[in-house]
């Protein structure tokens, strides 16, 4: 990888997937299908890399099991196939997080990229008003955060190398894709021209919104740690990442937040 996370997971590619080591518990990898995402591509019948991306929910260091259940955290690791998805990157369908039953927030997610280009595109609702919408970019070492109730989907931005990051989640972390597929995607389709740069295309389902493309910010205000790893920053502190288990701790910062 082209940064270190400083945890013993590593991506693979053939297959698809990660490997753990010793020191370091994770689950059985699950795989997201070409079929379980068409209905949020542009062109519902393109070809593409299937599975499209590999997942697995809840990974760590098995000394920190416990810690991590008793602030109901838990950290994921995805892995995307290089390629492109007809005229699009490689891609997440989008969605919003369910509202925890914990607290009926719907949580924040936490992502820090490990190697590949990304672009996190995301949008104040999934309703016909989608609010402010950024695509945001981020390359190994970047974290993006995605606050509570946004719609959000994470894009390969190279179709030349597979894309990997992880993120802290909520434990009672779900899904709600029902806006999103209503309007067959969200508010901007990123598309690849014949040289493998990224071009936007506006959702017309939508009521007419802009797109800032921006860099992510540092994320002070939250207490992280710029170039330490989100993993480590959660070991050298254990209730730094409470605000994505418990999003009401900071909700004056959400009501104005900028990614």
């Amino acid at each position: 990888m082209s940064f270190d996370p400083q945890l013993d997971v590593t991506p693979t590619t053939a297959p698809l997937g990660f490997g753990f080591g010793d020191s370091c518990f994770g689950p059985q990898v699950e795989y997201r299908g070409l079929d379980s995402i068409r209905k949020s591509l542009l062109d519902p019948e393109c070809d593409g890399p299937d599975p499209v991306y590999a997942i697995a929910m809840d990974v760590g260091r098995a000394q920190d099991r416990d810690k991590l259940l008793d602030r109901n955290l838990l950290f994921g690791v995805v892995t995307y196939a290089a390629g492109r998805l007809g005229t699009e990157p490689v891609r997440s369908q989008g969605h919003v997080h369910k509202p925890s039953p914990r607290n009926g927030w719907s949580t924040p997610e936490v992502y820090e990229i490990w190697r590949g280009r990304a672009v996190i595109l995301m949008q104040e609702s999934d309703g016909d008003a989608p609010g402010r919408c950024f695509a945001v970019q981020a390359g190994p070492g970047e974290v993006v955060i995605v606050p509570p109730g946004w719609a959000h989907a994470t894009i390969s931005a190279d179709p030349n190398q597979p894309l990997s990051f992880g993120a802290w989640c909520d434990r009672n972390y779900g899904f709600i894709y029902d806006g999103v597929r209503a309007h067959g995607g969200l508010a901007w389709f990123a598309l690849l021209d014949e040289a493998g740069k990224l071009r936007w295309r506006r959702n017309p389902t939508y009521q007419n919104c802009e797109l800032t493309i921006k860099s992510p910010q540092d994320y002070r205000e939250l207490g992280l740690e710029p170039g330490v790893p989100i993993y480590r920053q959660f070991e050298r502190d254990l209730d730094r990442f409470l605000f994505v288990a418990e999003p009401q701790r900071c909700a004056t910062y959400w009501a104005s937040f900028v990614p």
